[in-house]
């Protein structure tokens, strides 16, 4: 295979990195630690701790594991928002030896059980937030060890003020009943007592089970090794560098640490090269966010399309000082080029889109870091990786014709926890992980997202993509956010259907429809608008076009 992307490589990008450069991720931790010791580490609400600091707390946390007779490999999993009990308890876990299984804290009971169920969960850490839920389903799973924490634990003198408003004036915390289980702050001290002493770890031992959202049926545990993920933080590592150098890095941090982006891109690059996450509990308060942001000299901001287009709609996001910023990351969705454009125009940076998956621990392509204006691509394919587009029958397409993104590298996942059945289904014998999106790459590598394979929209045999319905409806200045979808029609199969949120109240169907005319050909026009108020979205703001699919399909 010609790898005709590394053309297109800035100067100073490797075409490889050497996964064996550390044997684990604890031994990375470690050696960051030992490096940037009294450096800032994460930051939150105000309180921040460094690596140093950060090294005993999750020291002491793995000491309490494996007081309690945890064995290597067994699984810990750990439910909360962004907040510094976080990484104290991920890197506490894998200094145990054991395994992360990163749970989203917006789950409802039954995918909660099928969760803990599935991984063989022993241990569980979660925010008292959600400890109704798990009190609903406890009985049902292995758990053996319950740890609850609350929003302020860690925030010092302020966090008792945390907590006071989260619990008495927002009651956001509804009452539970968890017997036997222990606080965050005994555990550590209780561990701090104790001896830690790390197994040996290598390369093929579990580091996380990383869900994925369930998008095509239950969800299922993505096996992913120190290999993996050491292999997916260096090739982000190594992308970065020729922008960042060795410059102290401040990152805001408001995708869900628990989410594969954010974990990897965010915490685990953040921790190899002695970076600073300046950590968001809760984005969708756009105007607590934007408030946090005065604050903070950020050098590097991710997020979703959805989260930057909300930023840029908040009046004082524009007046912001963005002299530090050097770094604008979308990921999860595709960014569109309105968004994009404006982000350019307001913050004077641009918006670099990235493309990754769960299974890929998420890295696999990105745009250069030296691009100035969107490109519409997800990039190229990055260190040390592989990309085939490939045909229904596994044939690889020829350059400019669209096939289903086919990814092979260090980064790809060991295969799907306990189903072997569904490993086989998207990991082939090659070693070629099948993504289920379809793109296009031109002669420099350059690949474009088409769409999803079960996204596609079927107009009397012709091929429609959500994706490029919703670029041309997401230009029109009265319109905040929209997602496409095809419903059936007795004369042509399908036709398309587009959901928008308006941003200008006088904003009409005929609007729409007139604005799609100008830029879409016959077949590819929405024949229907629906406005809606919101649109439903995963928590890391990415839309769901299953969901509005399912729900007309109901109706």
């Amino acid at each position: 295979m010609e790898r005709i992307w590394l053309k297109s490589y800035p100067r100073g990008v490797p075409a490889d990195i050497d996964p064996n450069e550390f044997q684990s991720l604890v031994e990375l931790f470690e050696t960051s630690v030992k490096k940037y010791g009294d450096r800032p580490a994460y930051h939150s609400m105000g309180k921040v701790i460094t690596f140093t600091e950060l090294d005993r707390r999750a020291r002491d946390f793995g000491a309490w594991l494996q007081a309690q007779g945890l064995p290597k490999g067994a699984r810990v999993a750990i439910m909360m928002p962004n907040c510094l009990q976080y990484p104290v308890t991920m890197f506490g876990t894998l200094r145990a030896g054991c395994t992360v299984v990163n749970v989203n804290p917006l789950y409802t009971a039954r995918e909660l059980e099928h969760q803990l169920k599935d991984s063989g969960a022993e241990a569980m850490v979660v925010l008292e937030n959600f400890g109704h839920v798990l009190q609903d389903v406890r009985h049902k799973t292995p758990l053996k060890h319950v740890v609850v924490t609350s929003l302020g634990e860690m925030l010092g003198l302020k966090g008792v003020i945390v907590n006071l408003v989260v619990r008495k004036v927002k009651k956001m915390v509804p009452p539970f009943e968890l017997p036997g289980a222990v606080t965050l702050k005994d555990a550590l001290d209780e561990g701090a007592g104790k001896t830690l002493a790390t197994p040996p770890l290598g390369h093929e031992d579990i580091a996380y089970l990383q869900y994925t959202g369930g998008t095509t049926g239950i969800s299922k545990g993505a096996m992913l090794t120190h290999r993996n993920v050491i292999a997916a933080l260096l090739q982000y590592r190594a992308w970065l560098h020729p922008a960042t150098g060795e410059r102290r890095q401040v990152m805001i941090t408001a995708l869900p640490l628990y989410h594969i982006f954010s974990l990897t891109v965010n915490c685990l690059v953040m921790t190899a090269v002695g970076g600073e996450n300046v950590l968001i509990t809760n984005p969708r308060d756009i105007p607590g966010f934007v408030k946090e942001l005065a604050k903070h000299k950020y050098t590097i901001i991710t997020g979703v399309n959805t989260l930057f287009n909300a930023l840029l709609h908040h009046p004082q996001f524009a007046k912001l000082d963005f002299s530090s910023l050097k770094l604008a990351i979308g990921g999860g969705m595709a960014v569109q080029k309105a968004v994009a454009e404006r982000w350019k125009q307001v913050t004077g940076t641009p918006l670099i889109e990235g493309y990754g998956l769960t299974e890929t621990a998420p890295s696999a392509t990105a745009n250069p870091l030296n691009v100035t204006e969107y490109t519409g691509s997800i990039g190229v394919a990055m260190p040390s990786t592989d990309i085939a587009l490939r045909d229904d029958n596994g044939r690889e397409v020829a350059i400019g014709q669209a096939g289903e993104i086919c990814i092979r590298g260090p980064q790809v996942m060991k295969g799907y926890w306990q189903q072997p059945d569904e490993t086989a289904k998207v990991l082939g014998a090659d070693g070629f992980l099948r993504t289920g999106d379809v793109a296009i790459m031109d002669e420099k590598g350059y690949i474009r997202i088409v769409d999803r394979k079960k996204d596609m929209i079927l107009v009397s045999g012709f091929n429609v993509y959500p994706n490029e319905i919703e670029q041309v409806v997401a230009t029109h200045p009265g319109v905040l956010e929209c997602a496409a979808i095809g419903v059936p029609d007795e004369h042509s199969g399908e036709v398309p259907k587009v959901f928008v949120v308006k941003k200008d109240p006088q904003l009409t169907e005929q609007d729409v429809l007139e604005h799609c005319k100008k830029e879409l050909t016959g077949y590819k026009r929405p024949k229907y608008v629906e406005f809606r108020t919101e649109l439903p979205k995963t928590n890391v703001g990415k839309i769901l076009r299953r969901a509005l699919r399912e729900e007309k399909k109901a109706a």
